[in-house]
């Protein structure tokens, strides 16, 4: 089988022959051009398995070339657009063009090794986002000091069978970080996510352990992960239930009387205020304490807004790739003026306000304009119309929340026209869990979300 053929493309003398001896003792067969024109000359004489193509050269730029490249629809090889200086419009334009992949020098050899490898053996000439399976959310995103270390952290974590704890703010991300320690996991096996409409007093025991023969959750989760979400919303019951089922595994671990019970990573994520709710629930308190053996915590969007630009280009990049929405850049104002909100729904919001401008917007750039209006409909710029905080300052906490929880549900069904999938995507909250968080309330999704006329 003849070597892969790789065209390296850079103005920069030293990355160039840096490059050409790294892919050479791989294996590879190595032609290098020094700028645009010669890239081209090169390009037309012979097409490469492979493109590793700069965006600043003196001459001619990797985006005008890829676009040559492009205009048959795709680039005839895979190409991996490479620059030190790019931003949010050049990385989509390049992905847009059919480029494999956009990566920032400085790049590791062990990074662009592993890309080169992953281009040439696919030989795709769609842009790997196209066809992507994964969700959006497949990795924790934001090169912020507090993602970097959070995703390191996340990584250590995935390297062992320890119980996980995720702690973190509504529409942080918190089972999008689940699904990443899973994925890194060496284990492989299912991720099985615990459903809480489905643990009510008189079912959870079957549904935990499984019944007449059908598989219970832990069974289900054998080899893989099990992710409990919100643990500070599950009732007493299935509290009870996990925390005995994790003292008999452990206890038959240490006496080693048998193999491990859940043969499963079992991860667990909650609020920040989840100390609060175990100080006043003894099963809480108990479980929390054999759960919280490896705590992460996210951190709010609003206290790394450093990571908002790279949020807006992924999923700007992702909704016209996976649904088939336009593709708009977001200006420089646009992408400023986001840094600069506060975030209450944290990335879930930015998401859907990405989501939103596409769906509703034009064409061309994302206008500053565009995104003050968008932001305007958002709920914390209502807040000024939603009942006033201080009638729940002289209640228990626990009946303040409720009131609270109650007044925004009912607030936001009408916002939703009473459509409750609508109002499980602007309150980051799963369909079976949200039905069931309404019927403790005393809401009524049919009356509740009608509005005056």
């Amino acid at each position: 089988m003849s070597q892969p053929y790789v065209l390296v493309v850079d103005d920069e003398p030293d990355i160039r022959e840096l490059v050409q001896e790294i892919l050479a003792d791989e294996g590879y067969e190595v032609a290098v051009a020094e700028n645009g024109e010669a890239a081209r000359a090169a390009f037309a004489r012979r097409t490469p398995d492979l493109v590793l193509l700069d965006i600043w050269m003196p001459d001619i730029d990797g985006i005008t070339l890829l676009r040559e490249w492009s205009s048959n629809g795709q680039p005839d090889c895979p190409v991996v657009v490479m620059s030190g200086h790019g931003n949010l419009e050049t990385a989509v334009e390049a992905t847009r063009l059919g480029a494999y992949d956009f990566v920032q020098k400085p790049i590791s050899l062990a990074k662009l090794l592993s890309i080169a490898g992953q281009a040439i053996d696919s030989g795709q000439k769609q842009p790997r986002a196209a066809g992507a399976a994964a969700p959006a959310e497949s990795e924790p995103i934001g090169n912020s000091q507090a993602m970097q270390a959070l995703r390191n952290k996340a990584e250590q974590a995935a390297r062992h069978q320890l119980p996980v704890l995720i702690s973190g703010e509504k529409g942080c991300g918190r089972a999008n970080l689940a699904r990443f320690i899973h994925a890194r996991g060496a284990g492989g096996g299912r991720f099985v996510c615990l459903d809480h409409g489905r643990v009510g007093p008189e079912s959870v025991r079957g549904y935990l352990h499984g019944s007449s023969g059908s598989e219970g959750l832990f069974e289900r989760a054998r080899g893989g992960t099990l992710f409990i979400p919100d643990l500070e919303d599950l009732p007493d019951e299935a509290l009870e239930i996990i925390r005995l089922t994790l003292e008999a595994d452990q206890d038959a671990v240490s006496a080693r009387s048998g193999p491990a019970l859940l043969d499963c990573r079992l991860i667990a994520s909650a609020g920040n205020d989840l100390l609060d709710h175990a100080s006043r629930n003894e099963t809480l308190s108990q479980l929390y304490f054999r759960l919280n053996v490896l705590p992460l915590e996210i951190p709010p969007l609003r206290e790394r807004p450093e990571d908002v630009p790279e949020l807006i280009r992924h999923y700007a990049e992702w909704f016209p790739n996976n649904e088939g929405l336009p593709y708009r850049p977001f200006s420089v104002a646009a992408q400023n003026r986001l840094r600069n909100h506060d975030w209450p729904g944290n990335v879930l919001e930015l998401r859907n306000l990405v989501q939103q401008t596409l769906v509703l917007g034009g064409s061309g750039e994302v206008t500053v304009n565009e995104v003050e209006k968008a932001l305007q409909r958002r709920p914390a710029a209502a807040a000024s119309r939603a009942p006033g905080m201080s009638e729940y300052f002289d209640l228990p906490l626990r009946e303040a929340r409720e009131r609270f929880e109650h007044d925004y549900l009912v607030y936001r069904l009408r916002e939703s026209e009473g459509s409750v999938g609508r109002l499980a995507e602007m309150v980051g909250m799963e369909r079976t869990h949200l039905y069931r968080k309404l019927r403790a309330l005393g809401i009524d999704p049919r009356t509740a979300g009608r509005v005056e006329k």
